[in-house]
């Protein structure tokens, strides 16, 4: 592994991060807080500072033509990390403690939405669009935008892409990686443009409907009110949010192919499409149904709500339009099924992904069969496409793994905790990247409250979901560094 090359690549992304940090110091200006801006300023001049160090040291390692595959998956790994530990630097400066800052950070660059925060009261608009610009940075990925923007990282973007990007298969919609990411990006900019133009016209201010847009197409969940989207008590914006919260769940690969290339036909014939909203109506009409029978008289609220919630939560998206943490069980055992599936492969959404649970089921089928014809030739096939081997392989890793780090992250934080609601209901929420669960972290609830050592189990749960699990792990593995220091 060439470590000057890393640090060359690590260098383009903090010095672009530290002119991004710029932008809510600009927005507290504005707003003539001045004070305020200076947290904002500070962080950026320190992602600044440190980028240009890693520069220096690495100048005579700026081609990237030859990264390969495991350094790929440093580079984005590491910049996973450092882009939480200085996003947390404002928060930091705003008097959160170290653990608390980059628990917040992580949460909102890896859009799962869980907070520490419990009185809103004490920060100015400025923290919030902060946490809000993290989610939509960490939305389609942070080093997927610089790869759109950047033309430095050459023919590595691809490596640094498909070991970023969400999803178990590569979304290749363009001969050139850099124009697939902007393709992306662009699907990503015109839809949050919209949302943003939907909730004004449904009566939010300009900056609500900014941030709670922001965070809406990352799949993010964090909203600058205290009570998310239930304390606007409006519902167009729950509507029109549950609308848009859809979207980012699905492949936005696939709408950039609907929107720019008007090929309708790629988006009918999606088996993981039609999976995923077909998940999305039978639970809407289960957890309707629940809630009429035990907590709302009006079909109109309970249709809202469900609705809202059971997409919120398979998208990960974690906004809330009720305390569901008050429902009754039977209700809260729909949301917590939701939180193993998560959104479509290419999208904003985190957990397992629906094309993985397609995938399980039609693997399941298989074997079934098999054992009826032990000599039939039965490919698994998605989308009349037989899936290889390599990405069976990888599907099954990544579920495997996905339950292990589950069980064992269960298990250690109900053991510090003393509460297995918290322990496992915690570790569904972060690993798949949801943000709220229930009870005292509930939707107005807050990880505030939890041990310190909680907390840190959780911060390195939110960001191995984030990097879909295989490239967090590989790393942890003694074979990688060896390999690494031979080449």
């Amino acid at each position: 592994m060439n470590l000057k090359r890393i640090a060359s690549a690590l260098s383009v992304i903090l010095l672009a991060y530290g002119v991004v940090m710029l932008l809510p110091a600009l927005f507290a200006l504005a707003d003539s807080e001045f004070n305020e801006s200076l947290p904002f300023i500070l962080a950026a001049a320190i992602s600044a500072g440190t980028g240009f160090i890693c520069r220096c040291w690495g100048r005579s390692e700026r081609d990237f033509d030859d990264v390969k595959r495991t350094e790929g998956l440093f580079i984005v790994t590491i910049t996973w990390w450092a882009a939480s530990v200085v996003g947390g630097l404002p928060y930091l400066f705003f008097g959160l403690s170290p653990v608390d800052a980059l628990f917040e950070s992580a949460s909102g660059l890896t859009t799962t939405g869980a907070t520490i925060l419990t009185d809103f009261s004490l920060y100015p608009r400025a923290f919030y669009f902060w946490r809000s610009l993290t989610q939509w940075l960490g939305g389609l990925g942070i080093i997927v935008l610089f790869v759109a923007v950047l033309p430095q990282f050459g023919v590595a973007g691809r490596k640094i892409f498909f070991a970023e990007a969400p999803g178990p298969t590569e979304e290749k919609m363009t001969p050139r990686i850099a124009h697939t990411a902007k393709g992306l990006w662009l699907v990503y900019l015109l839809l949050t443009l919209m949302e943003i133009g939907a909730l004004m016209g449904a009566g939010l201010p300009f900056y609500d409907a900014l941030c709670n847009s922001l965070t809406t197409l990352a799949a993010g969940g964090f909203s600058p009110n205290p009570l998310s989207i239930y304390g606007y008590n409006n519902n167009a914006v729950t509507w029109i949010i549950t609308a848009f919260m859809v979207l980012a769940g699905a492949n936005f690969a696939m709408q950039y192919q609907l929107l720019f290339r008007r090929r309708p036909r790629m988006v009918l014939r999606s088996e993981e499409l039609r999976l995923y909203l077909g998940v999305i109506v039978v639970s809407v009409v289960l957890l309707t149904a629940l809630l009429l029978e035990e907590n709302y008289d009006s079909i109109n609220d309970a249709l809202r709500d469900a609705a809202f919630q059971v997409v919120s939560i398979l998208t990960t998206a974690g906004f809330s339009s009720a305390d569901f943490a008050l429902w009754q069980i039977p209700a809260q055992a729909v949301l917590l099924g939701m939180m193993f599936i998560g959104g479509c492969a290419g999208s904003a959404g985190g957990g397992v992904k629906v094309v993985r649970i397609l995938f399980i089921w039609r693997s399941l089928k298989r074997e079934i069969a098999l054992l009826i014809h032990p000599h039939a030739v039965l490919p698994v096939k998605i989308d009349r496409t037989a899936v290889s081997r390599d990405i069976r392989r990888q599907m099954f890793s990544f579920i495997l793994f996905y339950l292990i780090l589950v069980l064992f992250s269960g298990l250690l934080c109900s053991m510090i905790e003393r509460d297995f609601a918290i322990g496992f209901v915690g570790t569904l929420a972060t690993i798949g990247n949801v943000g709220p669960g229930f009870g005292d972290i509930g939707p107005m609830g807050s990880f505030g409250n939890l041990h310190v050592s909680t907390k840190v189990i959780f911060t390195i749960d939110m960001l191995a979901g984030r990097l879909e699990l295989i490239p967090f792990l590989v790393m942890l593995t003694p074979e990688f560094w060896r390999f690494a220091r031979e080449k």
